[in-house]
């Protein structure tokens, strides 16, 4: 794998998220924008280390006022700096006016994240991994996709775990399919929503998606959040349930980034406590997306913070949250 080095570095980030990060541009009642840094997989690198982990993002911004404010953020959150690589290229922007487009458009037709080279990254970091994270708009937009596609499968030949979370959104159409199977079939743990699975595989029904990675993958293990119905967690040895604390409910309607906090949740205990059962997993998982959905003051822009997860506060929730075998 021409990732690797034999040097060491006890320092480098444990954790790498692989994917995009962008800008929304928010317009707001008072027909104002507002700009947030978001993106799925940097969301989930942010979260991993707001709990603790030596956590990294890993992709390509500009080297504009954009850029440095992804830049400041990943440096507010004490990402590993060194996985980010500044270009002089344009950001990859989101514009949203929920009236009229609710997942907002994209503009980035020559942006700097299609031009991250995974080979420039710290030497050694292959030797310090051990989870890598991808999904987001990064493994739909050539050349980076095929980019991500390949060192993911490379960092499973090394031995490496791999998390996958795609994240749906209406540009993964029928071109995505071999990308979906492809992920699916490297990943050791895969997150997806009930509206992931509708938007995926074009089926009003999430339970015909759900089979089919399962088919794919049966080794792998499979979380799906359900909104204010808590989530779910497959494996090998069985099914489980759970529902979010009392004292923190989820909303009724799925909302963004709660996922990428469950996400963290959960990789944070394998990582820690890859002992501990599958319920207690699933607790974390919930109780991550619970105390990021309980943490936000104004939740319309909580897919742009950077939560503060601390393990202490998230433990405390999980002890709370109610588990139930699946039938």
């Amino acid at each position: 794998m021409p990732y690797s080095s034999p040097l060491l570095h006890p320092d480098l980030a444990r954790f790498v998220a692989f994917g995009e990060v962008r800008i929304d541009l928010r317009r707001g009642p008072d027909a104002h924008w507002r700009s947030a840094c978001a993106g799925g997989p940097w969301q989930v690198a942010m979260a991993m280390s707001s709990l603790g982990e030596m956590a990294a993002y890993a992709g390509a911004i500009s080297a504009d006022l954009f850029g440095q404010e992804i830049w400041a953020a990943c440096t507010d959150a004490n990402l590993d700096l060194r996985f980010l690589q500044q270009l002089p290229r344009p950001p990859l922007l989101n514009f949203i006016d929920a009236e009229a487009a609710p997942d907002g458009f994209f503009i980035g037709a020559d942006s700097a994240d299609l031009f991250f080279r995974p080979e420039v990254l710290p030497a050694g970091w292959v030797k310090a991994l051990r989870w890598a994270h991808f999904g987001g708009l990064g493994l739909v937009r050539p050349p980076l996709a095929q980019r991500l596609e390949a060192l993911a499968e490379g960092l499973k030949a090394e031995g490496k775990k791999i998390s996958y979370a795609p994240g749906f959104r209406s540009v993964m159409d029928s071109r995505y399919d071999e990308t979906l199977e492809r992920m699916c079939r490297v990943a050791d743990v895969i997150k997806v929503s009930t509206e992931d699975l509708c938007g995926l595989f074009r089926a009003a029904d999430f339970h015909s998606g759900l089979a089919q990675i399962s088919a794919w993958n049966p080794s792998a293990i499979l979380l799906l959040t359900r909104g204010a119905d808590g989530a779910t967690l497959y494996c090998s040895t069985g099914e489980w349930h759970a529902l979010p604390p009392e004292m923190a409910q989820l909303p009724e309607v799925a909302a963004p980034g709660l996922g990428d906090a469950a996400t963290a949740g959960l990789l944070f205990s394998l990582i820690h406590h890859p002992d501990a059962n599958p319920e207690q997993h699933l607790r974390w998982a919930i109780a991550a997306a619970a105390a990021a959905y309980t943490a936000s003051s104004d939740y319309a822009l909580a897919r742009a913070q950077p939560w503060t997860l601390p393990p202490a506060l998230v433990g405390t929730l999980a002890a709370t949250v109610r588990v139930f075998p699946g039938a």
